[in-house]
């Protein structure tokens, strides 16, 4: 039997936002979970060095690899040899290649309900069992030691992400190594998606690697580095899984672009520039914070890190995906519907991305308040 995944509900709304767009419509577009903005100047630079210069082919950077593990020695302490690190064509390939290493199908694999959609879907697709655990706001939005003591029988896995999508939340560090903890009594294996990490308003997000060595790690170069278009990414496995997920990745993915390497390699000398995206999120986080009671919202998850706002407006609808596309319509703001994000009560729930600039953020404020003061109660 084929298996039946769920569509994701805000590519339909993305679409829809640039057919209005094509007709001339004014467009704020704070659906998708990707920066507004380019590639760091000397990435961009670098790559036009290379295209003049180096035909490429299937290729993996030694000095990428090297690179990469550097940064988990710089920010977490933690040792990785680059051989290990296992370079993807972002994060989504890299999500299925974890899972394929990790989990035969039948496996049940929780994750945190919020949580990203493509969780759910890419478990579903491998043949495994996604066991969503609900995660309100009395547990931040994320998963916990203690729910998954209390998962009986205990599940094969787990996945893991802080900062979470969509609500932004951070796992505490002294959570996480309760987490890795439960899950190396209970034979629990951990995925943990770091692809926020580097975006946080707070306290750093911590590496699942500093608490649970064999855990696999997931990033990319999207969302910190602005190089979602680049489709440039990492797995990090424990030495165990390195033959097993080297042999996937040649069957399945191959390389990952060439050219995205020598300049995802060169990104890592742009941090003020790089920065300065995280700046300039942090300021679209606190007026849309500011903005939330003159829009009569008054439940959302903590954005500790990411850039977006899961917001309750369950006082306004029931199907949250007509309310986007409603939204989309009468304003040219374009959000996502929750329901892609939790089946169950995502449907009285919007994400609202701020990875644009402020100016936008700015615009949007303007058009949604008197919006959302004209909608009507739910009945």
């Amino acid at each position: 039997m084929i298996a039946q995944i769920d569509p994701f509900h805000a590519i339909a709304i993305g679409v829809e936002a640039h057919r209005l767009e094509a007709q001339g419509r004014s467009i704020l577009h704070m659906e998708f979970g990707q920066p507004s903005t380019g590639a760091p100047s000397a990435a961009i630079a670098e790559a036009h060095r290379i295209l003049d210069s180096d035909p490429m082919g299937y290729w993996e950077s030694p000095a990428l690899k090297e690179r990469i593990a550097r940064l988990y020695a710089d920010r977490h302490g933690v040792a990785v040899k680059p051989e290990q690190i296992l370079l993807t064509c972002g994060a989504s390939p890299g999500l299925v290649l974890a899972l394929s290493c990790l989990f035969a199908p039948g496996a049940r694999v929780a994750t945190a309900r919020p949580g990203y959609v493509a969780y759910r879907n890419t478990l579903k697709a491998l043949y495994l069992e996604p066991v969503e655990v609900d995660c309100g706001p009395a547990e931040r939005y994320q998963i916990s030691a203690a729910a998954l003591e209390a998962m009986e029988p205990a599940p094969d896995g787990v996945i893991i992400a802080s900062p979470a999508n969509p609500t932004g939340t951070i796992i505490p560090a002294d959570e996480l190594a309760r987490i890795a903890q439960v899950c190396a009594r209970r034979g629990i294996r951990i995925v943990s998606d770091e692809i926020y990490h580097g975006l946080s308003y707070g306290e750093p997000a911590h590496s699942m690697l500093e608490f649970a060595p064999d855990a696999v790690v997931v990033n990319s170069f999207s969302k910190y580095f602005s190089m979602a278009g680049w489709r440039l990414g990492w797995v990090l496995f424990p030495p165990a899984l390195i033959d097993a997920a080297r042999a996937r990745m040649g069957n399945l993915f191959l390389t990952p672009p060439s050219l995205a390497q020598h300049a995802g390699l060169k990104a890592f000398d742009c941090v003020d520039e790089l920065d300065g995206h995280v700046a300039t999120y942090r300021r679209n986080r606190e007026l849309l914070l500011a903005a939330l009671p003159a829009l009569g919202l008054k439940e959302i998850a903590p954005p500790d890190g990411a850039f977006y706002i899961y917001a309750d407006v369950g006082h306004l609808t029931d199907d949250s995906l007509s309310f986007c596309q409603k939204l989309l319509e009468e304003t040219g703001v374009a959000t996502a519907p929750g329901i892609d994000f939790d089946p169950v009560d995502g449907r009285r729930h919007i994400r609202i991305s701020f990875a644009v600039s402020t100016d936008r953020v700015e615009e949007a404020i303007r058009r949604l308040i008197p919006w959302f003061k004209a909608q009507p109660a739910k009945k």
